[in-house]
């Protein structure tokens, strides 16, 4: 079992806890962990850009001049691609760019970043997280306290309390997050996790 520090909201410590090394101690799988990431940006791509074909833009029905005689080059319709108001060629269609990837690599992509958080001593566990006001500057505060301020953050926590959420959402440097929405994305894409008791012992749960 790997050992770290609980802290209280003071950034004291109140005690060591045992994390689950089959969830927090593997050897991260880069190639699974890079195929989770691509996945969830893919899923965040709308795919609905779309231009107009030849076919879809309106006019140019009948040829605009006769094929000889004219000096002009020969010409079908002003809706061809060399047409100002033409159609346009090549450029993107509606699709849907989601890629799929199965449960245990799923799992394994989170264990690896997870495990990579602790490796890299960027995992914070609080014994918990409430806040007594809606108040930013206690949020900065707390910030401030655990040494993090000037750090992205993902906030873990087992269920939302509505003083945390008004407090942290003008924080631009903050992501807060329930443990059952936990992902790879906002995980690698901070600098540090810091999560509650409780949410640690869900996140192991499911995991492991």
């Amino acid at each position: 079992m790997k050992k770290v520090e609980l802290l209280n909201l003071k950034g004291e410590k109140v005690k060591d806890i045992n994390l689950n090394e089959e969830v927090f101690g593997i050897t991260p799988n880069n190639k699974v962990l890079k195929d989770a990431i691509d996945l969830t940006l893919a899923s965040l791509r709308q795919g609905t850009h779309k231009t107009k074909n030849r076919s879809e833009v309106s006019g140019g029905g009948r040829k605009p001049w006769r094929q000889k005689g004219t000096g002009h080059a020969r010409q079908g319709s002003i809706r061809a691609v060399q047409w100002v108001g033409g159609g346009r060629y090549g450029t993107p269609v509606p699709r849907d760019y989601s890629k799929k990837q199965n449960r245990k690599e799923r799992q394994l992509a989170l264990k690896s970043a997870l495990s990579g958080k602790v490796a890299d001593k960027e995992l914070i566990i609080l014994e918990s997280l409430t806040l007594k006001t809606p108040k930013t500057k206690d949020m900065v505060k707390l910030l401030e306290d655990l040494k993090i301020a000037d750090k992205k953050v993902l906030l873990v926590v087992k269920e939302l309390d509505e003083n945390l959420i008004l407090a942290s959402r003008n924080l631009q440097n903050i992501v807060l997050i329930l443990a059952d929405e936990i992902n790879v994305l906002d995980i690698v894409g901070t600098d540090v996790m810091v999560a509650t008791e409780d949410a640690i012992k869900y996140i192991e749960e499911v995991l492991k």
